[in-house]
């Protein structure tokens, strides 16, 4: 194995494999360094979702990043199944927010009228009862209506993380488990990476580890204020299928198993679970589909995002050692189509697609007039 890359990739979850991938199949020699199981994995965690609804409220350029994303995303799965034969369970029917009350439902209707008037049509708009309840026949009744949007969608997170390791592979990178790195030395014009006792160089090197961020970036002069943010899940066993839409906190797989989330907890690097998250999880899914109310809960977990400050991702560049990136996000999902498509590419060609300043870490250091 060769010790010397065009690029290496720090981190080798749901977004660094994208990102290794992508540049891979433009013919870069790339390297995926894996910390490997003993890593905060936030992609055992993610929930599937290919979703755009909702994304990017005060902040347009998310909103048109994840929109980009959800187009690519056909693509991607396709470009993926070809090279390894891995079906990765795209399907792209539109998604909803089941909403329980009629204030929820006003609140959703302000919501997405507001992100109309700042990043433009996209098609989500309110259903009321008596349409959803012919989509979703099985809602219950202290539902009264959802937001639906025709960009949604879903993908099983686990087959999408192999199916991209394997693609980088086949198009001739370099996956490297148990490589945790230690240090990371710029020299002119490229990076030395030591991982234990491996020593490798790069003529770019990209910092997409995750949590694992925060102790990385500033060795190639990038700030990376990454902190973790507890989601736990249920799975159940198989069901027929009832549920031909994702919601926001449920979906149903195409194995048949219901996945039921999300909650949003502030405790470090705790990624266990709780009886009292587990309840109020259950509590409203069952009351938009009681259906699930016979149904076997067979797996429960939690894992921990990547939450930047403001919840938004993170791309920079260093200005200090050219050829050093950066990226974060907590929807590695949502984002794979853009990270292998879009952002690879640029990577690759030496900068950051135009228009991402807005993304830098730079803003939240502005300082107050």
């Amino acid at each position: 194995m060769s010790d010397s890359f065009d690029l290496l990739v720090v981190g080798g979850g749901l977004v660094g494999s994208a990102i290794a991938w992508g540049a891979a199949r433009q013919g870069a020699r790339v390297g995926l360094l894996d910390e490997g199981d003993t890593a905060f994995r936030a992609s055992r965690g993610n929930f599937g979702l290919v979703w755009v609804q909702g994304k990017g409220a005060n902040m347009p350029a998310y909103a048109r990043w994840t929109l980009r994303s959800s187009e690519l995303w056909p693509e991607l799965a396709g470009d993926m199944a070809a090279k390894t034969g891995l079906d990765v369970a795209l399907r792209q029917p539109g998604g909803l927010i089941f909403c329980l009350s009629e204030a929820e439902l006003e609140q959703r209707a302000a919501l997405i009228q507001r992100m109309h008037n700042e990043s433009g049509d996209i098609g989500t708009r309110i259903i009321h009862r008596d349409e959803l309840r012919a989509m979703v026949p099985a809602i219950g009744d202290r539902v009264v209506g959802a937001a639906y949007c025709p960009r949604d969608g879903h993908a099983s997170p686990l087959y999408t993380l192999r199916a991209l390791q394997q693609a980088l592979v086949a198009a001739g990178g370099t996956y490297l488990p148990n490589h945790m790195v230690d240090r990371i030395d710029p020299t002119e014009g490229s990076f030395t990476v030591q991982a234990g006792a491996n020593t490798l160089r790069s003529g770019k090197i990209v910092i997409a580890a995750g949590l694992g961020a925060a102790r990385l970036a500033p060795m190639v002069g990038l700030d990376m204020p990454v902190t973790p943010l507890r989601g736990q899940i249920l799975v159940t066993e198989r069901m027929r299928p009832f549920l031909d839409y994702p919601g926001h906190t449920i979906r149903q797989t195409a194995e048949g198993s219901v996945m039921l989330g999300d909650s949003h907890e502030d405790v470090g690097f705790n990624a266990g679970t709780t009886a009292a998250a587990m309840h109020e999880i259950a509590a409203r899914n069952l009351a938009a589909l009681p259906c699930l109310a016979d149904a076997t809960v067979v797996r429960v977990w939690g894992a921990l995002r990547v939450m930047t400050p403001d919840g938004f991702p993170v791309y920079d560049q260093s200005e200090t050692h050219p050829g050093a990136f950066s990226a974060a996000c907590h929807s590695g999902v949502t984002l794979a189509g853009a990270h292998a498509l879009a952002l690879a590419p640029a990577i690759l060609a030496g900068a950051l697609p135009q228009g991402f300043e807005t993304f830098s870490s730079r803003r939240f250091h502005v300082q107050a007039a």
